[in-house]
């Protein structure tokens, strides 16, 4: 450890993090002082520690302890990248390209660990089952060191990772002008980055489901085929999706209630009921405009009738309400 002018350390790593509100760090150390030095390299160049550089320079201090590297570049840059992992929160396409640049170089550093697969293809059962095997039994690839780092899945890490290395210049930028999601992108990068573009402008109110679709069938015919198709096939509004995925959920927690006969009479009771109410009403109107019949047991509609089923209650009672399932 050694000391060293501010005005001597160079900034030129694109991960340091210089631009961001330092003024409670800056509290902090003038407090408590300078707990982690800063990391240079022996060009004086920073490498890790780009707040708490710019903390103690809006202290106005002339100096500053630090440690001094000697590592590869590479060596160096993986420093600069895990730094800015763990220290501040990153945006989801600042994060992915961390990891993936990471991984890159934590590969070549390390030419012996399990590496990070970026296929793509569609696994079978058996396959999905032998790949969580070796999920498990791994410890030493990228995506298991950074797991454990950063406190999240294995998983994860490795869709993370594949997103930023299989996704086009214009599928990230779509995804950081908030046009398309993170899950319709896990579709995309299926396809060559050229084919992603293709069809980038024809999906962006596509749901995940018919991207899959399109993405399947442009992998059995080809782009101009599967585009042709999609367009001429009518659409499932978002909006029902996401009817059908509750209802699916509010089912599913309704009959744990209703199997357990469950009640509740505490504070929030009165809540619930009103809350109810307003579904239920809600489910009726729906089912007039969309001609549904609620009463139907046809296999169909089965679980269109438990819902409205399941939240069929008194509208018009004076007493204090009670919600018994």
């Amino acid at each position: 450890m050694a000391k060293m002018k501010l005005s001597d350390i160079k900034i030129n790593s694109k991960y340091l993090r210089l631009d961001t509100d330092v003024d409670l760090l800056a509290k902090s150390i003038e407090q408590v002082g300078l707990i982690h030095p800063l990391s240079v390299n022996e060009k004086n160049e920073l490498l890790a520690g780009g707040r708490r550089f710019s903390a103690v320079k809006s202290l106005g201090w002339d100096e500053v302890e630090v440690n001094v590297v000697s590592k590869s570049d590479l060596e160096q840059e993986l420093i600069s990248i895990d730094e800015n992992l763990v220290r501040k929160a990153l945006d989801k396409l600042q994060f992915e390209e961390c990891l993936n640049r990471g991984r890159e170089i934590y590969e070549e550093l390390n030419p012996t660990v399990s590496k990070v697969s970026l296929d793509t293809k569609k696994l079978t059962t058996a396959e999905k089952a032998e790949e969580k095997e070796k999920e498990e039994a791994d410890t030493n690839s990228y995506a298991a060191v950074s797991a454990e780092k950063l406190g999240l899945s294995k998983s994860v890490i490795k869709s993370a990772i594949k997103r930023d290395a299989l996704s086009s210049k214009k599928v990230k930028e779509a995804r950081s002008q908030g046009e398309i999601s993170a899950g319709q992108a896990n579709e995309l990068i299926r396809m060559s980055k050229d084919d992603q573009d293709k069809i980038l402008p024809h999906i962006k109110k596509h749901t995940i489901k018919d991207i899959r679709k399109l993405v399947d069938n442009a992998s059995k015919s080809n782009v101009d085929a599967a585009l042709l198709a999609d367009k001429t096939e009518p659409k499932l509004p978002k909006e029902f999706t996401q009817v059908m995925s509750l209802s699916k959920r509010i089912n599913k927690f309704l009959s744990k209630i209703n199997l357990e006969q469950m009640t509740y009479e505490g504070p929030e009771s009165k809540k619930i009921a009103t809350e109810i109410n307003k579904l239920n009403s809600q489910i009726q109107e729906f089912a007039r405009q969309q001609e549904i019949d609620l009463t139907s047991k046809d296999s169909d509609s089965d679980s269109d009738s438990a819902v409205a089923g399941s939240f069929m209650t008194s509208q018009d009672s004076e007493t204090e309400p009670r919600v018994e399932h």
